[in-house]
């Protein structure tokens, strides 16, 4: 379990933050501080792992609270939450070794990210007592690319950047869509959309079901089967 403190002087995004924090299994929040001297009191009186600063508090900017933090509690790890982009700011805040940057707002898909990184990382050090190439690629990002995946071989007249599209747009369509609609979509003839959409049935990504328009005319829509 990872003991947290959240530091925000703005309430409104404090709560927000907690929100976002109470979905998080390991975590458990300590305390919440509106002030740099809150901050470094709820350190002083508990034991915490991790600390999500703000930089811009009313009484002192969150990085310059970085030298005492590090000095009296080396061991408190720390997430930088702000509206700040100055370039500066970051530079310090990389320098005193802080473990991530984020960019207010911050969506809850880039908040569990974050804590995500910061767990898989802390987990990955505490489970070993020596290091090794891996773990080092880990820790510091410097590890080979990850290899782009090999697109499928498509038949003739079938191009990957269209097919993704017409994919797409069938996942979004909960109601089907014919030929003509998803040309449209696509900037394309009924005709090519047509083809794209029949090559999907085809490889049972795509399902197809005649139905009758407002004149009677029948029209073939389809569906993901995703």
């Amino acid at each position: 379990m990872f003991h947290v403190v959240i530091a925000e002087d703005d309430f409104r995004v404090a709560q927000i933050h907690e929100e976002f924090l109470a979905k998080e299994k390991n975590m458990q929040l300590t305390g919440k501080a509106s002030t740099a001297k809150e901050t470094l009191q709820l350190l002083e009186d508990h034991s915490i792992d991790l600390l999500l600063l703000d930089v811009y508090m009313p009484d002192e900017l969150g990085t310059e609270l970085l030298h005492q933090i590090r000095e009296q509690h080396p061991r408190v790890d720390i997430i930088m939450i702000t509206a700040a982009t100055d370039k500066e700011f970051l530079e310090k805040s990389i320098n005193y070794g802080v473990q991530d940057y984020l960019i207010k707002p911050v969506t809850i898909e880039q908040f569990q990210e974050s804590l995500a990184r910061y767990q898989k990382k802390k987990k990955m050090l505490q489970s070993t007592d020596e290091v090794n190439k891996d773990i080092l690629e880990q820790v510091f990002g410097s590890g080979s690319p990850p290899k782009k995946q090999e697109r499928p071989s498509l038949p003739t007249g079938i191009d990957f950047r269209t097919l993704e599209k017409i994919k797409t747009i069938l996942t979004q369509e909960n109601e089907g869509i014919t030929s003509e609609k998803a040309g449209e979509k696509i900037g394309a003839s009924r005709t090519t959309a047509r083809r794209y959409l029949e090559y999907l049935v085809g490889i049972n990504e795509a399902s197809v079901e005649q139905v009758y328009g407002i004149v009677g005319r029948p029209e073939r829509r389809y569906y993901s089967n995703e």
